[in-house]
């Protein structure tokens, strides 16, 4: 099924919240250097559209991101009621299936590969921004120019995910690790669990000799550090984290290791130099018994 109302870009994830009308917001990234920052907000709540054998996917808003030098935000619609976008398009079919090309004429931020988001304590929102070496004027939401090592913005969005303005700052940039025990660039894959944590994994060459690489944050803290639970294998990318409902097994993904590459490795397998490395699920799970999110 073809979500159109979700707009047509290039999809790197999805995060789901339900405001307080039962309606979902969706935060969706563009993984391309400068293009942008997307939510989506149901027009039904979703259990009365599921009630009616209808999605909430299918019916709803699409804003584009605005990031203010003053830490302020704004969610422009795409709708062809704004007369910028009806000069442009015939209807407002065209214009999701050419959203890029109308959040250019509406003035969004052109971000640094926006890929992850997630959803973590208290309604904020995490964006992977992975990198952009083709960056030469940096700006308030991207400020290095170029970007070589990617950085992580919390938003937070006013009225529960339902209005049109939002909060936000930048949470880590990569290029502060270098050098310290915790160092790790090219943030990509995304989650927030219940109790504060944040983890990322990674995608591109990681400084010091390291291969791509899971981190954990402790976003309670005032000043973010990561910690390392994971390292990979030569050229695969660290992808996905999911729990079971215990919250003592968690499941991540190495991806396309070693490019497919048998001399690189052959990965889950003992090195041969022959056997044709394999993507890959890995299953991490707790020795001792400690509590639930500690």
């Amino acid at each position: 099924v073809k979500r159109t109302a979700l707009g047509r870009f290039k999809h790197e994830s999805i995060a789901i919240a339900e405001t307080y009308t039962g309606q979902i917001a969706a935060y969706m990234g563009d993984d391309q250097r400068f293009d942008y920052c997307y939510k989506y907000l149901s027009d039904d709540p979703w259990k009365y559209a599921i009630d009616n054998g209808e999605s909430p996917l299918d019916k709803g808003k699409l804003f584009v991101a605005r990031f203010n030098d003053d830490g302020s935000g704004d969610w422009l619609e795409l709708t062809i009621d704004n007369p910028i976008l009806a000069a442009e398009f015939a209807d407002q079919a065209e214009l999701l299936i050419n959203a890029r090309i109308a959040a250019d004429l509406l003035g969004a931020t052109p971000m640094d590969r926006p890929e992850w988001t997630t959803i973590g304590q208290k309604g904020t929102v995490f964006w992977t921004l992975t990198n952009n070496s083709q960056r030469s004027t940096p700006d308030a939401a991207n400020p290095e120019a170029p970007n070589n090592n990617g950085h992580i913005i919390r938003t937070k969005d006013a009225m529960d995910g339902l209005g049109d303005t939002f909060e936000w700052e930048i949470y880590i940039l990569a290029t502060s690790t270098l050098g310290t025990e915790g160092v790790f660039t090219d943030p990509d894959a995304a989650y927030a669990d219940p109790f504060g944590r944040l983890f990322i994994g990674t995608d591109g060459g990681q400084p010091d000799g390291l291969q791509d690489q899971l981190t954990v944050f402790d976003t309670t803290q005032e000043v973010p550090e990561p910690k390392r639970l994971l390292v990979g294998v030569p050229s695969d990318e660290i992808t996905g984290w999911a729990f079971t409902p215990d919250y003592r097994t968690a499941f991540t993904n190495s991806q396309h290791p070693g490019n497919g590459s048998p001399s690189s490795t052959n990965f889950p397998l003992p090195f041969d130099g022959v056997t044709i490395p394999r993507d890959a699920t890995i299953v991490i799970t707790r020795k001792d018994k400690g509590v639930v999110g500690s």
